[in-house]
């Protein structure tokens, strides 16, 4: 009878914690309700995107600022802590809008 309960709360256990491995999966697949734009997005906004905690945005948003926004979306490979493997993933939910009105002044 000892063994039947420790099979029980096994698997009470085990089934307990299953539901919440799922929910930590998720959250670290991440994906925005629309498309963010690199030209425009804040940094909150930013850290919608996969992968992109408060660091890398406001990394993204000072490339952004430095360069006068974003021509392409390969463009934020050149942003410290987004690299090839990081774009991937981020790509599907990237877009660019106008970019920043300092890239006209650049001409």
């Amino acid at each position: 009878m000892n063994n039947t309960l420790k099979h029980l709360t096994l698997a009470g256990i085990l089934a307990l914690a299953l539901p919440l491995t799922a929910a930590a999966d998720k959250a670290k697949t991440k994906a925005p309700a629309h498309p963010v734009n690199l030209n425009t997005a804040t940094v909150t906004e930013l850290m919608q995107l996969p992968k992109v905690g408060q660091k890398t945005a406001e990394r993204i948003v000072a490339f952004r600022k430095q360069n006068g926004g974003f021509r392409r979306a390969e463009e934020v490979m050149g942003v410290k802590g987004v690299g090839e493997k990081g774009f991937k993933k981020l790509q599907p939910f990237l877009t660019l809008g106008a970019a920043a009105p300092a890239a006209a002044a650049k001409k």
